[in-house]
């Protein structure tokens, strides 16, 4: 086997960054306009299915067919996930360390209500407190206005994948490193989200993690999010892969996959009226978006193009689920279809690629501070005596003295 050079892996790291935080905003964009619909509303609204860039659901009237979300979704235009994820990406460039639930507080608060930034469905410049839903104006409210311990600020909030559908950078400054993801993103999220919300922002954050470990693949994925996640969550991730490792095609796979998922999704079989149950705290269940990325990322084996449209059009919370499925699959280092990165990176007036080369100058600089924590920590646990030498005269291990 060769060793590949320094530079090779350092190249190798911004790719998959790149990779992944540029696949999640054109999977964000590619499944904004369908949000919220069936498979069988989006295949009679589109007459077929959909494969590439559309416009709005309401055509030119998009503005006002749901007045409650007068969202231009739709004709490359990246949704709140995007806006969200390059918030995070921010508050990483000012940190250059690990997150907490405080620099949650401290830093991305601030941003999302102080500064005006292009907003693509909105086509104009605004705060983004204006655009973002409910459960991340919480952030604001419980942070900024009611002064709550960013560590328990999330208890209360609308179960739901608010704080996972941001998470991929968490997951990126641990690059493969798993279990160091679902840490720092269990903290981090605790200041927006609880339950099975805040569990699934941590297992989506491994799974990206995992996905940038060199000879990684959609099993060895869902194996690390498998060995991580507890609860409802774990057993909704371990029941829709087990459904997803039959088929090789989206199109078979969306109805089974939606099977495999409803008894721990709270929300209900109609998305738009949830249930009296949907989105509160519970052991048992999960977002249905994670399972539901995780399983198109196997159906498709981790082919980008193929797991996006499968996320696409299985509807619902697609816009989050297509931003999962296409940050994993961009992690792996499948490529985003070019086409697609440029239309959406001009409709939505953002470059797609400057945040991926800051996370990348960052997430360095945070494993530079990570070895000489770690070299600290070795220095300090030898002089206290706690090192194993080897024990030559019997063949085993002894405690130094």
């Amino acid at each position: 086997m060769t060793l590949k050079s320094e530079e090779t892996r350092a190249d190798s790291l911004e790719e998959r960054i790149t990779g992944a935080l540029v696949g999640a905003a054109v999977g964000d964009a590619l499944g904004g306009p369908v949000e919220g619909y069936s498979p069988e509303q989006i295949l009679e609204r589109h007459g077929g299915r959909v494969h590439g860039v559309v416009g709005p659901w309401n055509g030119d009237a998009w503005r006002t067919a749901r007045p409650v979300a007068p969202y231009h979704k739709g004709d490359g235009h990246v949704t709140d996930d995007t806006l969200m994820t390059h918030a995070l990406v921010r508050v990483y460039a000012r940190v250059r360390d690990h997150l907490d639930a405080y620099a949650i507080a401290d830093h991305l608060v601030p941003d999302l209500m102080t500064t005006p930034r292009w907003i693509p469905e909105l086509e104009a410049e605004a705060l983004p407190l204006h655009r973002i839903f409910l459960a991340e104006k919480w952030l604001v409210a419980r942070l900024h206005y009611g002064h709550a311990d960013p560590r328990e600020a999330g208890a209360g909030n609308i179960v739901n994948c608010g704080a996972a559908m941001y998470m991929a950078p968490v997951g990126l400054v641990n690059a493969a490193h798993p279990a160091g993801a679902y840490a720092e993103a269990l903290d981090v999220a605790g200041a927006h989200q609880s339950s099975y919300g805040r569990e699934a922002a941590a297992v989506f954050a491994a799974a990206v993690a995992a996905a940038s470990t060199p000879g990684a693949g959609p099993d060895s994925v869902v194996t690390a999010c498998l060995e991580l996640a507890k609860d409802g969550t774990r057993t909704a991730i371990e029941k829709v892969c087990e459904v997803a490792g039959r088929y090789t095609d989206f199109e078979s796979a969306l109805a089974p996959l939606r099977r495999a998922v409803a008894p721990y999704d709270t929300v209900g079989p109609d998305y738009r009226a949830p249930s009296l149950a949907a989105r509160r705290p519970s052991r048992l269940h999960t977002i249905e978006e994670l399972p539901v990325a995780l399983g198109m990322l196997l159906v498709a084996r981790g082919d980008y193009r193929h797991a996006v449209l499968g996320a696409v059009n299985y509807g619902r919370d697609c816009d989050s689920i297509a931003t999962m499925a296409g940050a994993l699959a961009g992690a792996l280092g499948s490529p985003v279809p070019k086409e697609w990165a440029t239309t959406v990176a001009d409709a939505s007036r953002l470059d797609l690629w400057q945040p991926a080369r800051t996370l990348t100058e960052v997430t360095r600089e945070i494993f530079d501070r990570d070895t000489g924590r770690r070299r600290a920590h070795e220095a300090a646990f030898a002089a206290l005596g706690g090192k194993r030498r080897a024990d030559h005269g019997t063949g085993g291990t002894r405690c130094s003295d």
